[in-house]
């Protein structure tokens, strides 16, 4: 296997060129799952002539999706101890539990595979030392990861190697990858801790946590300053979308090269102001030192008070109720 000559990038990226279906093509293939990820790699792995036994509970309301697919289904445990992949597709919540239902079925030879570290970088399951442990994580919902191999096209991916007992564990992973459409676009490697760390702080300073918070802060502002709910949301809310698909489509500068001198002077001379990077720091430390993970953990291990509760108050926040009244005039975007 070589490796796609690329020196843009500094982790590794792997391409079609790079990887042979055929390196899998005995393989039988247990997706344990059949959510946004499991339907989509299940199908396309399918589509590519694997054997694939999708894993489910005996009382999974997925069970008859499964089936009308023409996919083979069974429980957990049995998918996994005739398969010689275990693909976790599962939530993160319940992969322990999972994995404590499989792990007497997994051989020698196996290969245990992830499309998140968390479980593995914090200890949570710790697999034999005689099977491959590795990871391919679309970076897509998996509605976008069918619909784009159905059109011949892919969407990118991640790739890591936690252990590699065979000496064979990345090229699989790479014709994985592969039958599953992501080496079209391209497919980076990284590691386990890389992969886990980066998702975490990015998922709770900037794309959930940050931005959420962000977006409240801006309109309760506006509001208790004595302007209407309605002009606050249409400024914090309603225009983020627009902002967003320019920074996706070109980075900042087609952004900034968008919106009027005005908007770029105010951006560039206020936006520093309301970042607190030593808040962002102590957001990274947790993550690193793996305090997040102890406390996610201790939480769905207590029935999820904290969780609960700030999720009823985010549903009962203005925004939503504002929000809902306002999109209903967007007749033109349905």
């Amino acid at each position: 296997m070589t490796q796609s000559s690329d020196d843009s990038f500094t982790n590794p990226v792997y391409y079609d060129e790079d990887g042979d279906v055929s390196d899998i093509e005995d393989e039988t293939v247990a997706i344990l799952g059949y959510g946004s990820q499991g339907h989509a790699q299940a199908q396309n792995l399918a589509d590519n002539g694997i054997d694939v036994i999708v894993g489910l509970q005996e009382d999974s309301s997925s069970r008859k999706e499964v089936k009308a697919d023409g996919l083979r289904v069974s429980t957990p445990a049995e998918a996994a101890s005739a398969a010689d992949r275990i693909v976790m597709l599962v939530p993160d919540t319940v992969q322990t539990s999972v994995y404590d239902d499989i792990k007497e079925g997994i051989e020698k030879g196996n290969t245990l595979q992830f499309a998140h570290g968390f479980n593995i970088h914090y200890g949570q399951i710790e697999p034999p030392v005689d099977v491959d442990v590795t990871m391919v994580a679309p970076k897509t919902p998996g509605h976008l990861l069918r619909r784009t191999y159905k059109r011949d096209e892919g969407t990118p991916g991640l790739l890591a190697v936690y252990q590699d007992a065979s000496n064979e564990a990345r090229e699989k992973a790479i014709a994985y990858a592969k039958a599953i459409g992501c080496t079209r676009a391209g497919v980076i490697e990284t590691t386990f801790r890389e992969e886990t760390e980066t998702d975490l702080f990015g998922e709770q300073a900037v794309l959930c946590g940050g931005v959420t918070e962000l977006v409240n802060a801006g309109f309760e502002t506006l509001v208790d300053a004595g302007y209407s709910p309605e002009m606050a949301y249409f400024e914090c809310m309603n225009e983020l979308k627009h902002i967003v698909d320019l920074m996706y489509e070109g980075g900042h500068m087609e952004m900034l090269n968008s919106v009027s001198d005005t908007a770029e002077y105010g951006a560039l001379t206020r936006g520093e102001e309301i970042i607190d990077r030593d808040a962002m720091q102590k957001i990274l430390d947790d993550v690193q030192t793996g305090e997040f993970a102890r406390e996610w953990i201790s939480e769905n291990q207590a029935n999820r008070p904290v969780y609960n509760q700030h999720r009823q108050a985010e549903q009962n926040h203005q925004t939503e109720d504002v929000g809902e009244r306002l999109r209903e005039l967007f007749v033109w975007d349905k």
